[in-house]
């Protein structure tokens, strides 16, 4: 242990810090100019922005360059036109690895569990390596997958006065979004006993082309204390994808790159198109009666080209009223200290299609590459893996709303909102006995509700030289399964989503505590490892093990003890944004949470006992083992030989409540006074410095970050970044 403490044979006895060796200090740069202009005949606005990313990894990096052009035109009184051109070219690397390739997911995975006792580097040069290879190795190989993205937005638009209160206008955009992707993986030796694969190359490319086109008519009169709006409108829009992708491996060298150079034999190849075409009509009216009763309208029907004839159309009805019950002149009396008031409430139906990543749901296709015995020969063609609903068509979300917005005192503002969202004809999958032959197939058969409450509240006040906002909301939301096409529930792995419960609820036995001795988790052994369908067969407990619980209290422990727990989808939301001023200065800061949420996280954010693939939290100090009196993790074991392990039994123990507050930003600026900026040549100049991600306040069991998404925690780590900035007005 000594050798380990010292460091004084770091080939037989290393202590490696694979965060410390991997992670650094990432650098931003980011600039940016706006220019605004024109005559009455013409006004134009151009913006441009550079941005330029070192990662908190190596070969993880970002360069963007943005562009924005705006250009108005007065044609005549009546006719106008709106001509604007949006650039972006945004291209990053992410480090890639020779495991299983596809970008940094196994890098940061290795770092999370690979054991402190592997060298990184032996003194000749070469990388210390477990089964799947040195993360440090990768990263050092310099092989990052390589994402270019280029996308231009063009939109063209003419407004035509036809009558003083009629206005007609014509609206055409196109999107051009291309996209390439290389992932050069190179061939080289860690050590002397071990080698990556064959070097190899993947390359991928991909248009996306989207052209829309929008007519409205809009009519506006006021007829004395009668306000009418009236819009008109129709949308059509085409939109078209493409992809390749190839692969090639065995090339004569690392340095040669080029898809040619690999040997044809290994050579693999694919692509594929897509097409979407959209059609709508849709239609508002508003009428305000003194600006006091306000009530709007609409309809709107819309055609998807996914769907089969005869099910391609939907129809759409919203409604909405408001009443500004500040403006009656009963409410004289409150003037003082109500300055305002409008209740409002609304009803509508929206469509979605979104659900479905195929582009063509309703025809029955083919696959390549089946294979069949015809006279004791294999035979290759084509088969059905699916059946398709010809009646498959748009879901349809039914949502109804009730509100207040109100000021008091001049300075305090708010909202508050009761809503309540009902979505039918859910497309999802559909599961099909094993009888039927072909896959599960897509439907509209689900239903789901989303009820809830929203509070917003804002508060204004200057004094003298000093100033103070602050801005808040919460919302609560209550999210509920209501159908799944006549069955109760639908597995998906450690989640549930059963009728009556939250979508993705987790579904697992219930941890009760540890076994204190040898003999009671004996005893629990006797009463129920001999009983009808016990599920865990001659596995043994010992003293430290998590216990499970009876939780139907049948006196006996099978599958059925498995209880709907919480889901990672939080209850309440918040945030809050808070001002505050004084003669130049400014400063904010912004918080934002959630509460009554939960998340699985696995042995490999809180460590295994592995071999190699050992690198424990430090919260295994207070295990079973270290801390009997008030243990907070089971015992330590090897591997997977506990029946408290994540992977033997999935328990209540593996869920952590994510609920947190975290103060997102703040900054600090400064204004200098125009006194000073007169001489400089400049309308205004502020300086500042910001921070994001500065804390966070959670009980979390490890320090990880609590919006992590991925149970292993391979995702990149929340990253703290200070900024330092200038703004200049000429």
């Amino acid at each position: 242990m000594k050798l380990f403490a010292n460091g004084t044979d770091p080939d037989g006895h290393p202590n490696t810090d694979w965060y410390g060796l991997a992670y650094k200090t990432g650098v931003q740069q980011s600039h940016s100019v706006n220019v605004t202009g024109g005559s009455d005949l013409v006004k134009y606005m151009a913006s441009a922005g550079y941005l330029t990313q070192e990662g908190i990894l190596q070969s993880s990096n970002r360069e963007r360059f943005t562009m924005r052009t705006n250009l108005d035109f007065n044609f005549s009184p009546k006719l106008t036109g709106h001509v604007g051109l949006n650039f972006i070219q945004d291209n990053h690397n992410d480090p890639n690895n020779n495991y299983v390739g596809g970008g940094s997911d196994q890098i940061i995975r290795q770092l999370n569990i690979i054991a402190p006792w592997i060298p990184a580097h032996f003194k000749n040069g070469t990388y210390g390596t477990i089964g799947d290879g040195s993360p440090i190795a990768w990263l050092e190989a310099n092989e990052p997958v390589k994402n270019e993205k280029r996308k231009i937005t063009a939109n063209l638009g003419l407004d035509y006065q036809l009558l003083n209160n009629l206005m007609l206008s014509a609206k055409l955009g196109h999107v051009a979004d291309n996209t390439y992707q290389q992932a050069f993986l190179k061939y080289f030796r860690y050590n002397s006993n071990k080698e990556t694969s064959p070097n190899k190359l993947n390359e991928g490319f991909g248009d996306d082309y989207r052209t829309t086109l929008d007519l409205t008519l809009n009519y506006d009169k006021q007829f004395g204390i009668h306000g009418f709006k009236f819009l008109g409108g129709y949308h059509a829009e085409r939109y078209h994808y493409h992809g390749l992708s190839a692969e090639r491996k065995n090339f004569p060298g690392n340095e040669l790159t080029d898809m040619n150079a690999g040997e044809s034999a290994t050579a693999t190849n694919g692509g594929y198109s897509r097409d979407l075409n959209m059609l709508s009509y849709f239609g508002r009216i508003n009428y305000d009666l003194m600006g006091r009763y306000l009530f709007e309208a609409n309809l709107r029907a819309d055609a998807s080209s996914r769907f089969a004839k005869g099910h391609r159309w939907g129809y759409f009805p919203s409604f909405s009223a408001a009443w500004r019950i500040s403006e009656e002149s009963f409410m004289e009396n409150t003037k003082g200290w109500l300055n305002y008031l409008k209740l409002r409430g609304s009803w509508g139906i929206l469509g979605n299609q979104d659900a479905l990543n195929d582009y063509y749901p309703a025809v029955n296709t083919y696959n390549i590459g089946g294979v069949s015995n015809f006279n004791g020969k294999p035979n290759t063609g084509y088969y059905q893996g699916s059946y398709k609903q010809t009646t498959i068509s748009w879901e349809e979300a039914r949502t109804w709303g009730v509100g207040v917005d109100f000021q008091l005192w001049n300075s305090l503002t708010g909202s508050l909102d009761v809503y309540d969202r009902k979505t039918t004809g859910i497309i999802m999958r559909v599961p099909v006995p094993y009888e039927f032959m072909l896959g599960d197939y897509m439907d509209n058969v689900g239903a789901m509700r989303n009820s809830g409450v929203e509070l917003t509240l804002g508060y204004q006040k200057k004094w003298g030289e000093w100033s103070f906002g602050a801005q808040g909301n919460v919302s609560y939301n209550k999210n509920e399964i209501l159908n799944l096409g006549g069955v109760d529930y639908l597995p998906s792995g450690n989640q549930r989503n059963a009728v009556g419960r939250a979508y993705g609820t987790y579904y697992m036995y219930e941890a009760d505590g540890f076994f204190p001795t040898e003999e009671a988790a004996k005893a629990w052994m006797d009463k129920y490892s001999q009983q009808k369908g016990y599920p865990f067969g001659s596995n043994k407990f010992h003293a430290g093990d998590l216990i499970y619980k009876d939780t139907n209290g049948d006196g006996k422990i099978t599958e059925d003890d498995r209880t709907y727990h919480g889901t990672a989808q939080p209850k309440w939301n918040f945030g809050m944004v808070l001002n505050l001023g004084w003669r130049n200065f400014d400063f904010q800061a912004i918080l934002s949470g959630y509460a009554g949420a939960q998340r699985v996280l696995g042995s490999e954010i809180y460590g295994d006992f592995q071999g190699d693939n050992s690198h424990p939290s430090t919260i295994w100090r207070d295990s079973w083992t270290y801390n009997k009196s008030n243990p907070q993790m089971p015992r330590v074991v090897e591997g997977e030989q506990s029946m408290s392990h994540w992977r033997r039994v999935m328990s209540s123990f593996w869920l952590s409540n994510t609920s947190h507050v975290r103060l997102k930003n703040i900054q600090l600026g400064y204004t200098l006074p125009q006194s000073i900026t007169r001489v400089l040549g400049i309308s205004k100049m502020r300086c500042y410095y910001s921070v994001e991600n500065l804390l966070t306040i959670d009980g979390m069991k490890v320090h990880t970050d609590p919006e992590t998404y991925v149970e292993r925690g391979s995702n990149y780590p929340l990253m703290m970044t200070n900024s330092l900035g200038i703004s200049v007005t000429f």
